[in-house]
């Protein structure tokens, strides 16, 4: 308590307001295979579109029921968490996105003149230039930018920028145009007193024509003869490349044609850039985020297209626009993604695993490649590169073939020029890791995802089992064990259209072990007759050698057939799944104490036959003598309903009814919610008082709706004795007597004579 010293009024504030907070008894757990989303996690999910968008549609293919059961179950809850389970056969789907080189093209050697570049043969320095990301000349129409440029020498200065002057001129950074200049600074000792005009387009199909004119002839039109302006080939680095430089030579290009080279292992394609026909690397792989075959690009049977694909739109520079595609559309995600020759790779943008993914689709990854340039390489490409030769002017003499080629003319020859001597120490430099080619990129395209599958191999039921029992080893935890989480509060639990024993048992044990939530099963589809489903509950079935005795589980059978939207067909449906449906149900009309069977709360509406018809003597048999089969019945006028509430304990208490024990989850659940505050309280009466005043109202709101017909709580010196007040425990009893459910409804008829006295 405060010391008050000094006179005056003083307020103190104490809280013992406390009351019980609401429990939802409708989460549901399932547990199933899905064809894509994360394995091995607790996902919450709230409605159908959520379940498809993360894990992908129910199909007939996948192993269990696991979707189409959640889907029947969000219909009458919007609270369920899904885990997916996956055995060591899942693999992601992936795509292989190519890399290529951009052609390049060093401009240098601007000298200053008039800035009118109508004046004369000095007076000014223009540039056309075309780029074209086609294969073939059938692309260039679609793909091509024709545009002429002039450089004025006066608006660089005798100590200006010749870089920025391009730049200004070309348009920069690329993000919109089909070229633009950027920075050399390896060449000369002022940095930007040279450029490179980079393509936009990487790949071997991509090429960029320039030509450089400079001076106006006599009758105003441009010139190609000799001048001061250098156009060569560049090199990886940002340099310009010394093999074939005519400055070597004294003479100046006006015409280059550069073709853009496909990085292969294969060595099937060469650069632009002179020395990006290094095999650096293979590809970038792109794969889904998690594995399944929902991710795989395809056709659904009525034409649509499925799956996932990865769309490379180029920008500026060595930069990409990458796209993911859902079912034919983009789906929801367009990302920049930059490939500068410092190596910004794709994982470093999207993501390289599934921890805090920033994209729900796909991860990246940079294929495994070194750099395997060599001399031989190199020769291989300088006697293509030597054997070429066409008319500097003529856009239609591009010469075909597969492999990508460079060429360049001078002004006073027409023909290559190569600096043989200079070819063994460009060889030597890379093979000694010394040259990077500096505009790289993915090529630009649409890739299909393909390859995924679900882990989920039929053929191997152990291997199933394991999947979906999971271990609580590990952390996180896998499979079922999942659910061993108080934070999901989940009330009820089912693995439709999985029959195994080990499964089964895993998961009524897991129930009975946290006390948390109800395990609903049922025997396999074709099981037989009655008696053989009543075997199997009891043990003397092959499919299940252990009797079900456990006041967590309860069972259902037969099963029912649904009309499945996805596959376009009547399907068999587990029982289990409609057996949590109701439950959910009753919770949302009524309340978890309540038996979600018969009539009123027990009927379903949607599926249309049951497997094995159940007369009187057959309900008799499923509920009575100690079995436990809670049987479905399509009644003449009624229609299909659920008839039968039993848990799979089998002894006679209150516990044997699914009403029963659902009130005593929701119980247990509300008071360990509401008491947490009263650990490290003082324990004396003050507390205990406090205990009763907390949930004295509690269960007087359970009785007033109807989940109990009287109750008490003792939490006193009787149940706290001297020796557990030592121990540092505090108890508390509380007793209730559940409403117990009119199962068995009898009406006794007393006929009379007609002298009788009935009375009123």
């Amino acid at each position: 308590m405060p010391s008050f010293v000094s006179p005056g009024v003083y307020t103190i504030e104490k809280d013992i307001s406390e009351y019980s907070p609401s429990v939802n008894p409708s989460v549901v757990g399932i547990v199933g295979f899905a064809s894509k989303g994360p394995t091995n996690k607790a996902t919450l999910i709230t409605n159908g579109e959520n379940l498809i968008n993360t894990f992908g549609k129910p199909s007939e293919a996948i192993y269990g029921q696991g979707l189409e059961g959640s889907i029947e179950i969000l219909e009458t809850t919007n609270s369920m968490y899904f885990v997916r389970a996956a055995d060591s056969t899942a693999a992601d789907a992936s795509a292989t996105i190519p890399l290529g080189s951009c052609p390049s093209i060093g401009v240098s050697g601007i000298t200053a003149g008039s800035t009118d570049p109508s004046i004369g043969v000095d007076g000014g320095r223009s540039m056309w230039f075309k780029v074209n990301a086609g294969n073939d000349d059938t692309g260039v129409s679609a793909y091509t930018v024709d545009r002429e440029v002039p450089v004025i020498a006066g608006t660089v200065g005798s100590t200006g920028s010749q870089y920025q002057a391009l730049r200004a001129k070309f348009g920069g950074s690329l993000a919109a145009d089909k070229v633009g200049v950027f920075a050399d600074n390896t060449e000369f000792a002022n940095s930007e007193s040279s450029g490179i005009i980079a393509g936009k387009w990487a790949g071997s199909g991509a090429w960029l024509k320039v030509k450089a004119y400079s001076a106006l002839d006599s009758d105003g039109n441009f010139d190609e003869g000799a001048g001061a302006l250098i156009l060569c080939p560049t090199d990886g680095s940002g340099g310009f490349s010394s093999v074939g430089d005519p400055r070597s030579s004294g003479k100046f290009a006006s015409s280059i044609i550069v073709y853009g080279g496909q990085l292969s292992s294969t060595a099937s394609g060469y650069g632009g850039n002179f020395e990006h026909n290094q095999s650096l690397t293979t590809a970038y792989e792109v794969e889904s985020l998690y594995p399944g075959t929902g991710y795989n690009e395809g056709t659904t049977t009525g034409g649509d297209t499925s799956g996932n694909a990865i769309k490379i739109d180029a920008i500026g520079a060595s930069n990409n626009n990458l796209a993911v595609f859902q079912d034919g559309v983009i789906g929801g995600f367009s990302q920049y993604v930059s490939l500068v020759n410092s190596g910004a790779f794709i994982e470093n943008v999207v993501n390289t695993g599934s921890v805090d993914p920033t994209n729900d689709t796909i991860k990246g990854f940079l294929v495994s490649g070194q750099n395997n340039f060599t001399a031989s390489a190199l020769n291989n490409f300088v006697n293509q590169y030597t054997a070429l030769g066409w008319a500097a002017a003529d856009d239609a003499s591009k010469p075909a073939g597969v492999a990508p080629r460079m060429s360049y003319f001078s002004t006073n020859t027409g023909s290559p020029q190569v600096a043989a001597t200079t070819i063994d120490a460009a060889a030597s430099a890379a093979a000694a890791g010394q040259i990077n080619p500096r505009f790289v990129k993915l090529v630009e395209g649409t890739y299909s995802m393909a390859g995924g599958t679900d882990g989920a191999d039929s053929s191997d039921t152990d291997a199933i089992a394991t999947a979906l029992i999971g271990s609580n080893t590990v952390d996180p935890k896998t499979g079922m064990q999942a659910l061993d989480d108080d934070l999901l509060n989940i009330s009820m639990a089912c693995i439709p259209g999985v029959s195994l024993q080990a499964v089964q048992n895993n998961l009524i044990t897991l129930a009975q072990n946290t006390q948390n939530f109800l395990a609903v099963v049922s025997p396999p589809y074709g099981v037989g007759t009655v008696q053989d489903a009543i075997d199997w509950s009891n043990g003397l079935k092959t499919s299940r050698s252990a009797a079900l005795n456990n006041s967590y589980a309860a069972c259902y059978w037969p099963w029912v057939k649904t009309f499945d939207v996805f596959d376009g067909k009547d399907r068999w449906y587990d029982p289990a799944i409609y057996g949590v449906r109701q439950m959910a149900f009753t919770d949302g009309v009524a309340d978890a104490w309540f038996a979600p069977a018969g009539f009123v709360r027990g009927r379903l509406s949607k599926p249309s036959q049951v497997e094995v018809k159940c007369n009187q003597g057959d309900r008799d048999s499923m509920y009575s003598g100690g079995n436990v089969v809670n049987p479905i019945v399509n009644f003449p006028q009624q229609g299909i309903t659920i008839f039968g509430q039993r848990t799979t304990q089998r002894n006679p208490t209150a516990l044997d009814r699914v009403n029963i024990r659902r009130l005593m989850i929701y119980i247990r659940k509300q008071i360990l919610m509401s008491t947490q505050q009263f650990v490290f309280e003082p324990n004396d009466t003050f507390t205990w008082e406090r205990v009763g005043n907390l949930l004295n109202p509690m269960l007087a709101d359970i009785q007033a709706r109807r989940g109990i017909t009287q109750f008490r709580v003792v939490c006193d010196e009787t149940t706290n004795t001297p020796l557990r007040v030592d121990r540092n425990e505090m108890w508390c009893k509380v007793l209730v007597k559940p409403t117990k459910t009119a199962e068995v409804v009898v009406f006794e008829i007393n006929l009379t004579n007609q002298s009788a006295q009935l009375g009123n």
